[in-house]
């Protein structure tokens, strides 16, 4: 890519950088990968931009090195759970005032480390509900407070997603926060359709699988509504994606809807590009690398990944525990002799780094898969 366009090469990026970065995406056929959750601090021959969902500054540091290596953009993300989890599991939230300081403080680390990884990186937060909107309301207060002070967002972009609202409700609600993201060129993501499954506390398991697919109309309708606006949008439209992890073909992903909607919204709006929409693929762990090369076809940017991060991040502890079983049982003693002492075993960051290592070369993997990788 020409990090040449890019106004900022490293560290995070904000405005119209994302912007040409999501329209390199476009234009070379690859998806960003947005690294999903909030822990300790989603080879096709087209490209995506991930999004890895991140909970702590492990899963930061192995998210920024899978990205490093693999020479691609990244985009980290924060969810309202996970923003809580870096706050604190003691700290009150009933006001989302964890949630709130997690994300704020989530995001000033990724903002001082960001930079020595030598990539771009966009800070992004995930899914916002209807009665999570103080969430919201709250990191765009430290947004403008940052803008006021450094002429930029604290995040580069947000999701809020009012996909369980009423169409109108959801689109005009939306529009309301693009107005007020726009004078800080700040990315606003929106959901349309219900994403199947359940994430973060939020279930949507049960629901009608009608709701699951979203409609040519929807798209056109919130493109013209927050075009008008700003031009810093992508919407997560539905075309029966699911969270989680599931068994093959009890998910039916129609990704060739979305060429439809892309053709709906150029032909009413007399579009010179053939893909005038930014779209996100969402529930991505689990599906198929054929599915994800159509998406991509089709002008999806940025593809989440968590579940399957998730457990990568999980195998890597688990297994060196099992391996060493008998180093960690106490503090001293073990096989090699019953005065040898074990804090080398069972120091933190011997075995954090182990989940490190295995969540890193699942990322790399996603990178590959979307064609994000050596696209810098």
């Amino acid at each position: 890519m020409a990090t040449a366009d890019l106004s900022r090469k490293t560290g995070v990026i904000v405005g119209d950088d994302v912007l040409k970065l999501f329209k390199y995406a476009q234009e070379k056929n690859f998806a960003i990968p947005a690294i999903v959750r909030s822990w300790p601090a989603r080879k096709i021959g087209k490209s995506l931009t991930l999004m890895q969902n991140v909970t702590s500054s492990s899963t930061v540091v192995a998210s920024l090195e899978a990205a490093r290596d693999k020479k691609a953009p990244i985009i980290l993300q924060m969810s309202q759970g996970g923003a809580a989890y870096f706050a604190g599991k003691g700290v009150a939230n009933d006001k989302q005032q964890a949630s709130i300081a997690g994300a704020v403080a989530g995001a000033q680390y990724i903002r001082s480390i960001a930079s020595s990884y030598d990539i771009p990186v966009i800070l992004h937060t995930d899914h916002c509900a209807k009665k999570l909107l103080p969430w919201l309301d709250g990191m765009m207060d430290a947004d403008e407070k940052h803008f006021k002070e450094h002429g930029e967002p604290l995040f580069s972009s947000h999701m809020i997603d009012l996909s369980e609202e009423e169409v109108d409700w959801n689109i005009q609600t939306t529009a309301k926060y693009l107005e007020r993201a726009a004078p800080m060129k700040q990315w606003l993501e929106m959901e349309i359709g219900i994403t199947g499954g359940e994430e973060d506390g939020v279930n949507n398991e049960d629901v009608d699988n009608n709701s699951l697919y979203t409609q040519p109309e929807d798209i056109l309708n919130i493109y013209q509504t927050l075009s008008a606006i700003s031009p810093y949008f992508s919407i997560a439209a539905g075309f029966g994606n699911v969270h989680g992890v599931y068994k093959p073909g009890n998910v039916k992903l129609h990704p060739e809807l979305l060429s439809k909607h892309q053709a709906h919204v150029k032909e009413n709006t007399k579009s010179k590009e053939d893909k005038p929409v930014f779209l996100v693929f969402h529930g991505g762990s689990g599906s198929s690398k054929s599915e994800y090369k159509e998406a991509i076809s089709h002008g999806v940017v940025k593809v989440n990944l968590d579940t399957d991060l998730q457990y990568a991040y999980l195998t890597g502890i688990r297994d060196y525990v099992l391996k060493k079983k008998d180093f960690i049982m106490s503090q001293v003693g073990n096989p090699d002799g019953a005065d040898k002492p074990n804090k080398k075993y069972f120091d933190p960051r011997v075995w954090v780094r182990e989940g490190e290592k295995t969540m890193t070369a699942r990322v790399q993997e996603g990178l590959v898969d979307f064609n994000t990788a050596n696209q810098l």
